[in-house]
């Protein structure tokens, strides 16, 4: 890793900057060095490159997008230890590619970005660092994906807590649970995989839950090593069977997106695991959502139910009224004293790039015309920012494939825009504001059809109920969109 040069020095510069090192700042990165583009570095705010997949080790913390389809096409890997990988496989991954690909040059850590400003008359971006360097480039990418800040709970009192109290995702190891009175707010994702860790050592397991969350059985299971060598010799198999993943997968997305009656077999298959797993009428009813499925992020796990069915846990769906020194207190007017707090609260995800001040053209900033909740065009470019990208942008999310293929398309996407920037000798691209208009205007129209707007409030949305989150279409369709930046949608300036 770079050392650090010092502060007062001249800014140093650079073609590109990538802001972030996980899966999208890697595959990048991988993408530009191919195309014979070096000149360019990634700043990671940790103290080690890796993103989401660094940050969140809780215990129990997975995938629940199959391995072979949760990794890079052009970065093959026949060893997965599972159908589903669990996180230090996945860290691995990324760490492998660094490795692999000799990025690690490349990534300057505990580099976090403050503000970007564009300078119309040079062209370039002025990026400042929290310590106070600043770095120039002509290209910005931010790579910073939508889970990385932790959301808490606005909850009255909660300073006043006198245990350990702390986020999934800033999960503390130095914590001894066994025999403890253990609080978890919070049933998103992250939750259903650390509550049946923890359950079997806590003393007892408060789980504090807002609305229930439709839970699915995850087809996991070991892949045995005849079947990872014979990935490793027929490389064209492991092909094969990542196709059809794929197909699989986005063949779920008509349920989301086009026929909502397909979620039909999805509910009964999950009353049934609810009714296989918990006996007592009273838990289940505490257990059944009352929205419809898929209007939420669907989950998957086989020991979240069996868990909550233990002696040791308690449900509680009851509002929480304020938090004291050592109990939780619920608008029932209950007292329920714990001794850890845990929050499975998830992430402020329709919070792009919160932390980060990006001023555009004229000094336009662009959390400012994100007031009323973040979009840009095809999820990448935004009117008034010129030469600057977006990976894992607005409306870029899935609900029903893997990320990872959204994120090669945009990778794609990117390349050529900076292709054409440099054979070109255009002082900067931007995207015509009409342009970036009309598509989210259809965007948005699109998200009203799918399941996600049937009535809930989900990590999708922003308080005023703005899809931000999600792609309303199918994979292979993105794809169609971002196989070459039309010269027509931009702006080019010499």
């Amino acid at each position: 890793m770079h050392n650090d040069p010092q502060r007062d020095a001249q800014p140093e510069r650079y073609a590109l900057l990538i802001i972030g090192s996980g899966f999208a700042g890697i595959g990048m990165a991988i993408q530009l060095q191919q195309a014979g583009i070096t000149d360019f570095l990634l700043l990671e705010q940790a103290a080690e490159p890796g993103g989401t997949w660094r940050d969140n080790h809780y215990p129990g913390a997975a995938c629940d997008v199959p391995s072979f389809l949760y990794s890079f096409s052009f970065e093959p890997k026949h060893d997965w230890q599972r159908r589903f990988a669990p996180q230090a496989q996945i860290h691995q991954y990324s760490q492998h590619c660094i490795a692999k690909y000799q990025l690690g040059s490349r990534i300057r850590c505990n580099a976090k970005v403050s503000h970007a400003r564009f300078a119309a008359q040079t062209g370039l971006w002025q990026v400042q660092l929290v310590d106070g360097r600043q770095l120039l480039c002509r290209v910005l990418i931010s790579a910073c994906g939508q889970l990385n800040q932790p959301a808490y709970p606005r909850l009255p009192g909660v300073s006043e807590f006198a245990g350990p109290s702390f986020h999934s995702a800033r999960w503390r190891h130095d914590v001894e649970l066994a025999g403890k009175r253990v609080a978890v707010i919070g049933t998103g994702a992250s939750a259903i995989q650390f509550v049946p860790q923890i359950q079997p050592q806590v003393g007892q397991l408060l789980l504090f839950q807002r609305s229930a969350a439709y839970v699915l059985s995850k087809p996991d299971r070991p892949y045995k090593a005849w079947e990872q060598r014979l990935m490793q010799r027929m490389p064209w198999l492991q092909k094969l069977l990542r196709g059809l993943l794929y197909l699989h997968h986005e063949s779920r997305g008509l349920a989301f997106i086009s026929l909502p009656w397909l979620m039909k077999p999805m509910a009964w298959e999950f009353e049934r695991h609810l009714r296989q797993a918990i006996q007592s009428p009273q838990l289940r009813a505490k257990l059944r959502p009352d929205y419809p499925m898929g209007c939420k992020r669907i989950l998957i796990s086989n020991d979240y139910l069996p868990a909550l069915a233990q002696a040791n846990v308690q449900v509680i769906n009851q509002a929480i009224s304020r938090v004291s020194a050592h109990a939780i207190h619920t608008q029932d007017g209950q007292e329920h004293p714990c001794d850890v707090l845990i929050y499975g609260t998830g992430f402020a995800a329709t919070k792009f790039l919160a932390g980060i001040e990006v001023t555009g053209l004229n000094g336009q900033q662009l959390a400012q015309q994100w007031q009323a909740g973040a979009e840009a065009y095809k999820g990448i470019s935004v009117s008034g920012f010129p030469n600057f990208f977006m990976l894992y942008g607005p409306n870029t999310n899935l609900g029903h494939n893997s990320i990872i293929y959204m994120l090669e398309s945009q990778m794609r996407y990117v390349l050529r825009c900076v292709q054409r920037l440099d054979q070109q000798g255009w002082r900067y691209m931007d995207v015509k504001p009409a342009l970036q208009q009309r598509f989210n205007q259809r965007l948005q129209e699109q998200v009203e059809h799918t399941i996600w707007a049937q009535g809930c409030s989900s990590w999708y949305k922003t308080a005023s109920g703005k899809n931000t989150n999600n792609w309303p279409g199918y994979t292979f369709s993105y794809r169609l969109q971002t196989r070459q930046p039309q010269d027509s949608d931009y702006d080019w300036v010499r």
